[in-house]
């Protein structure tokens, strides 16, 4: 009986570090340092209303990723580059630029900061009740990160 056990747990533990290996690999999650602070929410109904704040340090990204609801955004500081899933740059970003991502799995995109100084972001989230802030997503095959 205690041989099974440890045999049981032992491809139990295997199993879930081939999950972690699968996940990590296919995830592109922001660089170091880019963070994110919730300044409000509110849920209207079935919407859940977040208001944001982002920063990403010079040469960093928020990593591939959908949203599963529109994401309204107004550049504070620093320039953002933002490159669709053709890996495409769809638009450069300014201070005082207006930013719309709109939702579903079919508009995968990635923010980048190209610059030498921070970029920082204030961002409404219009999501589906529990959605979470972004979903992330593999590299669809652009030489960047």
């Amino acid at each position: 009986m205690r041989n099974w056990k440890g045999k049981t747990l032992a491809i139990l533990a295997m199993a879930g570090a081939f999950s972690l290996i699968g996940t990590a690999a296919e995830a592109t999650p922001p660089g170091p340092g880019v963070t994110g602070t919730i300044l409000w929410q509110k849920t209207v109904g079935s919407t859940d209303y977040i208001y944001r704040e982002i920063h990403l340090p010079a040469g960093q990204s928020t990593g591939w990723h959908t949203h599963d609801g529109n994401l309204y955004a107004v550049v504070k500081k620093g320039t953002l580059s933002h490159f669709d899933s053709d890996c495409e740059s769809d638009g450069v970003y300014h201070k005082g630029s207006f930013v719309f991502e709109p939702a579903g799995a079919e508009h995968v995109h990635i923010g980048r900061n190209l610059g030498r100084t921070e970029v920082v972001l204030d961002v409404l989230y219009v999501l589906p009740h529990g959605a979470p802030l972004s979903e992330d997503a593999p590299n669809p095959g652009c030489d960047f990160q």
